[in-house]
């Protein structure tokens, strides 16, 4: 077996996948059977972890946060996602370039690819699968909404996970933990990956322009994924001292 030195973490809403519509009805039905109230307004979801977009939405639809509401809402939403699988695949759609990018920068020496995303685990699990991009990635090694509030707290959650399946398990001891970036959409991804310190290929491919990304201080900062060679270009430099 190959030694890991390289860690990939990709976005996975609006960087790999657009999967909004079957999003907003999962939260809707989610919002129903917990609060009993239909959903008028969904918060903000970009750049954001699973549980800030459900404190969000149960403020803005005027519902005081319960210690309940949490884990009732985070258990429904699978459960709403799941049952909505087929829809995901009929109405999700993968990004331009984005199966051509994984599959590319899945091929450098020395790498392992996975997900840093605010979505549940169940969830992102569902919408990769679904859209056939999971044979790309190493989902068990991911950071999701799921497991920590703060996103910059899920790369080095990530981090650990690949230096103890990877490192760990093939050294006998971990010797450096694999040199981490991430490919994300956001300027929120952006200042997080500015916060554990470590580069990140930002993509327009969301809400955020090319200049905000910049702005905020993004490494390399494409227009989108569709460049398979740039893309692959930017993570081979930003990670090719660890090889």
């Amino acid at each position: 077996m190959e030694t890991v030195r390289r860690l990939a973490l990709w976005n996975v809403d609006h960087t790999l996948v657009d999967v909004g519509r079957v999003t907003r009805e999962a939260y809707a039905e989610a919002f129903q059977q917990v609060t009993g109230r239909p959903l008028v307004r969904l918060a903000p979801t970009a750049g954001r972890t699973e549980s800030e977009i459900i404190f969000d939405t149960l403020a803005f639809n005027d519902i005081a946060t319960e210690d309940h509401h949490l884990p009732e809402f985070t258990k429904a939403l699978a459960d709403a996602f799941a049952a909505r699988r087929h829809s995901v695949r009929d109405h999700g759609r993968v990004l331009p370039g984005a199966r051509e990018a994984l599959a590319a920068v899945g091929r450098l020496p020395g790498i392992v690819q996975s997900v840093l995303t605010g979505s549940i685990k169940p969830n992102a699990i569902v919408k990769l699968t679904e859209l056939g991009l999971d044979k790309h990635l190493d989902l068990e090694v991911g950071g999701y909404g799921s497991e920590v509030y703060s996103r910059a707290a899920l790369i080095e959650l990530a981090r650990g996970h690949a230096t103890r399946k990877y490192v760990e398990k093939t050294l006998g001891v971990p010797v450096v933990e694999p040199t981490t970036l991430l490919i994300a959409d956001s300027v929120r991804d952006v200042q997080a990956a500015k916060i554990v310190g470590v580069p990140i290929v930002a993509v327009a491919t969301g809400t955020a322009t090319v200049a905000e990304l910049r702005g905020a201080g993004a490494a390399v900062v494409l227009p989108g994924l569709d460049d398979t060679t740039a893309v692959l270009r930017a993570v081979d430099d930003l990670t090719r001292d660890s090889v």
